[in-house]
């Protein structure tokens, strides 16, 4: 059953019982579901609602969220217009929003009278609520009036410390509206707030208002990449070329970026320093791949020796620099196909699949496809083989066709099943009529183990391949 469904019938029991509201009462979407469930699931059931009718007080919360969630919109009405149906604000913020327009006015009216006495914690609240109403047809007046009526600080700081990710962001809008944090929070926020649009709402405010580079220090140790490029191209307005010099080496390529434009700002060419972080005694990875974002053909030579550091993201990092300047002489990345690093493994297999015919021997590809094989070293080889020759190509997947590896398996079968039979390879004394016939696919390569969708859809349609 959904959420929506529990959540309604399990508040009937609870008014009926007279429990209390089954629902986490800080979670809005719990709110939510739960007027939805009502209405949606509740809709042929007797529902408690004699008190409403007879002016009495709600025999519990229960039965007075169902009279505010319930499907009619006159008894939504009545709910509204008794005493009380503040402190159920959640769902007063959502009846904003009702499709009826007398329970919409009269709902307006209670929250308009609520918010100025209401607890910070239950603005807060309210505000996620409303936040997620927000999308509906007449969802932007509670929105709106929370807006206004967020502007005290402790409101405020009860939406920063919201659990919800919409009333934080919403929090954080208005607090950087009314000037709430200063530059040195707004940066340590950025650096280390888990929502990404907290840490560039809060870093760009924070780089709006920077004095000196002490502000940026949070930014530029943030782990975010898109903070530490914020402060790094921040530099350019405090002059610290030093300090943007040392992000070349960076391990985000933005971040390599927002250096090298930081540092032309003040007439500095990147470049010369890029080639020195190559070849000083402790190389970073970001350095090969700073030198192949900006460097020559030449600066090759820098990068091959390289290729026999001991730390394998260095390696990885030179493969792909080099594949970048585009050197040539791929035959010296061949060794790597071997390498225990997965990483420079993949680096150099792409490198060389467009020339794998040229340089790498079909059988020599097949004996690294072999079980007792690492299999980052087979699936270099199965990738290699598959933008060989189209002979090797067919009968590579074929091989894998009962591998036991599962994805090396579903890869091949796949790729037999979209591109169909093809011509085998025969010997050279074949006639040529023998030569051209095509080579039957085997009966489980028809399609892979999990159709998928466009094989449905040709199945149910009945379009040809």
């Amino acid at each position: 059953m959904s959420r929506e469904h529990d959540l309604a019938h399990t508040a009937l029991r609870a008014a009926r019982s007279g429990s209390g509201l089954p629902l986490d009462v800080v979670d809005p979407r719990d709110w939510v579901a739960l007027d939805h469930g009502v209405r949606e699931h509740l809709m042929w059931e007797e529902l408690p609602t004699a008190w409403l009718h007879a002016g009495e007080p709600a025999p519990n919360d229960a039965a007075f969220a169902i009279a505010l969630c319930h499907p009619s919109g006159h008894v939504r009405e009545t709910a509204l217009r008794h005493p009380g149906a503040a402190a159920l604000l959640p769902l007063v913020v959502l009846r904003c929003a009702d499709w009826a327009g007398p329970v919409r006015e009269q709902a307006r009216k209670v929250l308009d009278e609520a918010l100025p006495t209401a607890s910070p914690e239950t603005v807060a609240l309210g505000t996620a609520v409303a936040l997620r109403a927000a999308g509906r047809r007449h969802g932007g007046h509670a929105r709106a009036l929370l807006a206004e009526t967020v502007r005290d600080p402790a409101l405020i700081d009860a939406l920063l410390a919201s659990p919800d990710r919409g009333a934080r962001r919403f929090g954080h809008r208005a607090a950087i509206e009314q000037d709430h944090l200063s530059p040195t929070r707004l940066a340590r926020i950025a650096a280390t707030d888990r929502d990404a649009v907290v840490q560039d709402l809060c870093a760009d405010a924070a780089l709006a208002r920077v004095q000196d580079a002490g502000i940026l220090r949070p930014l530029l140790d943030s782990r975010s990449p898109r903070v530490r490029a914020a402060g790094v191209t921040a530099l350019k307005r405090t002059g610290d070329t030093d300090e943007a010099a040392r992000f070349l080496a960076d391990r985000s390529g933005l971040v390599r970026a927002c250096a090298r434009w930081a540092l032309r700002q003040h007439g500095i060419d990147p470049l010369p320093l890029h080639r020195a972080a190559c070849t000083a005694p402790v190389v970073l990875p970001g350095a090969p791949a700073g030198l192949g974002e900006s460097g020559t053909r030449a600066d090759a030579a820098l990068l091959w020796p390289l290729l026999d550091h001991p730390r394998a993201a260095v390696r990885a990092r030179t493969v792909a620099a080099l594949r970048t300047l585009g050197t040539g002489k791929q035959e010296r990345l061949v060794p790597l196909l071997d390498d225990p690093s997965a990483s420079v493994v993949r680096e150099a297999t792409s490198a060389l699949e467009p020339v794998a015919v040229r340089l790498l021997p079909e059988e020599w590809l097949y004996e690294r496809l072999a079980d007792d094989r690492p299999r980052h070293v087979r699936v270099s080889a199965f990738r290699l083989l598959v933008a060989h020759r189209p002979e090797a190509r067919l009968r590579c997947l074929r091989r894998l066709v009962d591998d036991p590896d599962p994805k090396l398996r579903v890869r091949a079968l796949t790729a037999l099943a979209a591109h169909g039979p093809l011509p085998e390879a025969a010997p050279e004394n074949t006639p040529e009529a023998a030569r051209a016939e095509p080579v039957a696919l085997p009966e489980q390569a028809v399609e892979p183990p999990v159709a998928p969708r466009t094989t449905l859809l040709r199945r149910l349609f009945g379009t040809s391949r």
